[in-house]
């Protein structure tokens, strides 16, 4: 989900065919005759019925102007059958966070209930069981909110996230919980299981995993093609998906905004077909907000709307997210492709069946609303959901480095610095907080007596031409105005909170808010909790000029935008003294009176203290987030120059950085003695984070993504082959700052030696891992033992190691316990694109046991009795997409309907390992499509290697017209590597080379 709805609805009719009229007609008097009673002992109300019969029966009852209401996000009432409204997508990525009001144009509704910490950082507690309990909890808290308000508070909620984070810069990092499949792929189903609840027939909510797939950037998500080789696609992108529907942890999907080798996932076939063979379930599918439009406008793939429609109802999705509260737009499209053949009602049936299947599943047509209809708004926020999330906080954070015994802290004199250290934020899709334990508060609860100071610049901003100072309002906030002679008066003063790369927030001295644009206007006030919303309006840069004065630049969000006025950006002080954005040359000068050095004031906090605590970070609503992907992973400047005066006034430093993606903390890896990592965990964070710095439990989190020292160490943001680029844990050959699965604890732990059931296996077999694990230590412990493979011998390009499995050991000191690890021979196989299937390869794979991926601390070795991979038959009909290596194809879809095919340029070339041409080759035939003539070499053994033949492809009209041609081969026969060399732009959907 991107936007919240805000238009309001505006229904729609049109005529049907003269057969259902008169079938209506007919029916109609009867059931809107019918009495309340007699609908109470409809079919589809008796939960003694299988789900299929009481769906069957409803739908039977239903017209088909009835039905195609049902297909949008905000599904109306049907009052002749006792039917409530149902809206889909209450965001409950983690926690209850919002939904939106179809009594009030779509406006957003924000919950105040449990905000636990964010997907990365439940992804860093590595425990499956914990997660399950926080969507147990989730489950109950959207019952809670729905038992209150069901037209706000719907019960499909659209979470967990699975997208697997590929790249640290993606700006919805926070969203997902890890770049490794499996871990991401146990997690959501353990949450989905807890949102579901145990109830074998009916659901608590109705968890629905986004987004389907393979969208990893926000920068020009809409238009751009994730292209993704079919050994990419199922051994990465496919498998958090797969995990928990197989596990029936989750009721659908929502299909994502980009391309996928070039056929938007709005239309994608999967989720008619792959998707739903993955679960034994019924699934109810979702498209995200606005993307069926998105088909005709951004992504000019369809010509209209009712084309587009039918095209996604075709593909196996039942639900459009769209245009707001407006159904009608929808409504009359569906009508419309109905009208135009391009819809039958069958396909309504069908999806529509789908939507009723999950809602006779959450009860809504029980008496009572179903075992779980008598949870009540009692359960939001409880004391046990607190004490839970308080558990989740402190488990999620990760001990990063622990020089010397830094940590723990002893409990003499703590000073608390910092921009983060006295404040908790939200993020985009989490609610707000019921309460508030900052850093500073739990330090100061457990530690008594601390100095503190946040650590920025308190400043006034004097309008050079007139003399006066810009302020504030006290209170609730007001407009901004100049008028005050002097910078004494509080309501001149502004703390400024540094974000990086230019970037900070004025916090008002006054009141506390934060400034911002006023109400979309050109106007200004000191008004607002923290930077908020979908366009943030609270962001500025100060730009320093020749002379010492400063332009104040407005740097919100929107104007990001085209719709926005990019040469209005400038701050200006009218006549009136209220200030207004003006262009560049219209900006007014504004000298800088710094009030209190932020620098100065945390070195005098710490000076002299037993330990420095230095809290920093980011903030969630600028540093990254949905629509907005970072182009750096470091920490802001000011944070960064904070951290080393710290340092050097006070030598006992700790910094917690406590962000939602991994940093380039390399100058703080060598300097400072502890690092601690925390994301933003809620409103528990302060309590959890002082029970882990005084050690009263010991830190356990892991980290769930590889923490690089540099960008450059990353491939383009676009690039999402990760076995060519050699991207994530699995296959990275640089070094990393700090490795996947890395996270020290206060206590130490010994490993072993592994034990494993067999020493060899089939290749449907399983082989279970017992490793005995000693604290050594002095402390109680959680150790992570991590179980990776690495295939010593392969027909293809294998990782570098990949995590199999986990299992998270609670440890007294002195005691061993046995770590027991579980590896199916399936979970090995590879993605044989020769032949278009798993395949468990007969090799031997090294076992690799350890607390992170780079800290192995026992290996042993596995006989795998899998197959040998055949050598190529490329006689045989080949699809040009399961190539072995590229350069410079794009995968393109073969029709808008289904099928890949591949996209050549000059110069661009496919490679097909190992084939085996016999005797001869005599020729190739080819299916191509493309506006332009250009050729399609055979070389072998290398691109440049000999030219078995030349195909020339002529101009086939359009790239989906595609004509079969032939050539002939020379000097083609015995075993080779097969090179398709492009001379232009064309498409290569299948070939054959056959004597």
């Amino acid at each position: 989900m991107s936007r919240p709805h805000r238009n309001p609805r505006s229904p729609g009719r049109r005529s049907r065919s003269l057969t259902l009229v008169l079938a209506a007609a007919l029916a109609a008097p009867l059931a809107w005759a019918a009495p309340a009673a007699a609908r109470d002992t409809y079919p589809f109300r008796d939960p003694r019925l299988s789900v299929d019969a009481r769906v069957d029966d409803l739908l039977g009852r239903l017209t088909l102007d009835e039905k195609v209401s049902l297909l949008h996000q905000y599904q109306p009432a049907i009052p002749r059958l006792g039917i409530g409204r149902f809206k889909t997508g209450t965001e409950a990525l983690h926690g209850v966070a919002w939904s939106t009001d179809v009594h009030n144009n779509g406006a957003v509704v924000t919950a105040k209930g449990t905000v636990f910490p964010q997907s990365v950082g439940l992804g860093a507690t590595w425990d499956p069981a914990l997660v399950k309990k926080i969507g147990s909890a989730v489950g109950d808290e959207a019952r809670g909110y729905n038992s209150e308000n069901p037209d706000v508070w719907g019960l499909q909620l659209w979470a967990p996230v699975v997208n697997l984070l590929r790249d640290p810069r993606w700006g919805r990092n926070e969203e997902g919980y890890s770049e490794d499949p499996v871990l991401t792929g146990l997690l959501a189903t353990a949450y989905g299981r807890g949102i579901e609840g145990d109830d074998p027939a009916h659901l608590r909510a109705a968890p629905v995993l986004k987004h389907y797939m393979a969208n990893n950037n926000e920068i020009r998500r809409d238009q751009t093609s994730s292209s993704l080789r079919p050994r990419v696609k199922k051994e990465f992108d496919e498998v958090p998906f797969k995990i928990p529907l197989t596990n029936d942890a989750a009721t659908g999907i929502m299909t994502s905004y980009n391309l996928v080798n070039g056929r938007p996932a709005t239309v994608t076939p999967d989720a008619g077909g792959l998707v739903r063979s993955w679960s034994d379930r019924t699934l109810f599918n979702v498209t995200d907000a606005g993307a069926p439009n998105g088909l005709v406008n951004s992504q000019k793939y369809y010509p209209d709307l009712p084309t587009a429609d039918a095209a996604v109802v075709k593909a196996g999705v039942d639900s459009f997210t769209t245009d707001d509260t407006n159904s009608s737009i929808t409504v009359n499209a569906v009508k419309e492709a109905l009208s135009r053949g391009l819809l039958a009602e069958s396909d309504v049936d069908r999806a529509v069946g789908h939507i009723l299947s999950i809602r006779v599943r959450l009860g809504e047509f029980d008496p009572g609303g179903g075992p779980y209809g008598k949870i009540t708004k009692d359960v939001v926020d409880s004391p046990a959901h607190r004490a839970l999330a308080r558990k989740a906080a402190a488990e999620q954070m990760v001990l990063l480095k622990n020089q010397g015994g830094a940590l723990p802290l002893s409990s003499g004199k703590v000073a608390v610095v910092g921009p983060l250290s006295n404040t908790l934020y939200t993020d985009w899709y989490s609610g707000s907080l019921p309460y508030k334990v900052t850093p500073l508060d739990g330090i100061r609860k457990r530690a008594g007596s601390v100095a503190s100071s946040e650590g920025v610049d308190r400043i006034a901003l004097k309008d050079v031409k007139t003399g006066k100072y810009i302020a504030g309002g006290t209170g609730s906030g007001a407009v901004l105005k100049t008028g005050p002679t002097s910078a004494t008066d509080a309501t001149t003063q502004f703390d400024v909170f540094d974000w990086g790369q230019g970037i900070v927030t004025l916090r008002s001295a006054a009141n506390g808010k934060t400034v911002g644009r006023y109400n979309w206007g050109d106007t200004f006030a000191n008004d607002q909790d923290q930077p908020n919303n979908w366009f943030v309006q609270q962001m500025f840069k100060l730009e320093k000029q020749d002379n010492g004065d400063y332009l104040l630049r407005y740097a919100g969000y929107e104007k990001a935008y085209d719709w926005a006025d990019p040469a209005k950006t400038y701050v200006k002080t009218q006549d009136d003294g209220t200030l207004a954005l003006t262009t560049k040359d219209g900006a007014s000068t504004f000298s800088k009176d710094v009030i209190s050095s932020g620098i100065d004031s945390a070195v005098k906090a710490v000076t002299g203290a037993g330990a420095a605590v230095v809290v920093v970070g980011s903030m969630p609503f600028i540093n990254g987030r949905e629509d907005h992907d970072r182009t750096t992973m470091a920490l802001a400047e000011g944070q960064s120059e904070l951290i080393k005066a710290v340092r050097k006034a006070n030598p006992n430093t700790v910094v917690v950085v406590e962000n939602s993606y991994p940093t380039t903390l390399n100058w703080e890896q060598e300097n400072v003695p502890a690092i601690l990592w925390t994301t933003h965990a809620g409103a528990e964070t302060g309590n959890a984070l002082a029970s882990i710095l005084f050690g009263d439990e010991s830190p356990s989190g892991k980290l769930p993504q590889t923490w690089y020292r540099s960008e450059s160490d990353l491939p383009d943001i676009l690039e999402y082959d990760i076995i060519k680029s050699n991207r994530t844990y699995q296959y990275f050959q640089g070094k990393p700052l700090y490795p996947f699965g890395h996270g020290l604890s206060y206590t130490t732990f010994r490993y072993g030696k592994p034990r494993l059931s067999s020493n060899s296996v089939g290749r449907n077999g399983t082989v279970t891992v017992t490793v005995p694990v000693t604290n050594t230590g002095k402390k109680v412990g959680d150790e992570v033992v991590q179980l990776y493979t690495h295939q010593q011998n392969s027909k293809v390009k294998q990782p570098v190691k990949k995590l199999r499995a986990f299992d998270k050991v609670h440890v007294a000191p002195g005691r061993t316990v046995t770590a027991k690890l579980t590896l199916r021979a399936s979970d090995l196989a590879i993605w044989d694109v020769t032949r278009n299937k798993w395949t468990v390869e007969k090799a031997k794979q090294d076992l690799l046991i350890g607390s992170s991926s780079a800290d192995i601390r026992q290996h042993t070795t596995l006989d795998v009795r899998g197959e040998t991979i055949p050598d190529r038959d490329l006689s045989k009909t080949t699809r040009a997409a399961d190539f072995d290596d590229q350069n410079g194809i794009q995968l393109v879809d073969e029709t808008k309907v289904k099928g890949d095919a591949v996209a050549g340029a000059a110069n661009s070339w496919l490679k097909f390992s190992d084939a085996d041409l016999g005797t001869s080759a005599g020729k190739i035939t080819a299916r191509v499509a493309g506006t332009s003539a250009t050729t399609i070499q055979v070389r072998l053994d290398g691109p440049n290697g000999p030219v078995a033949g030349t195909l020339n492809v002529p101009a086939t009209g359009d790239e989906y017209t595609y004509k079969e041609i032939t050539a002939q081969l020379g000097n083609a026969a015995g075993n080779h590597d097969v090179y398709l060399v492009f001379g232009g732009a064309t498409r290569l959907s299948t070939f054959s080379l056959t004597r």
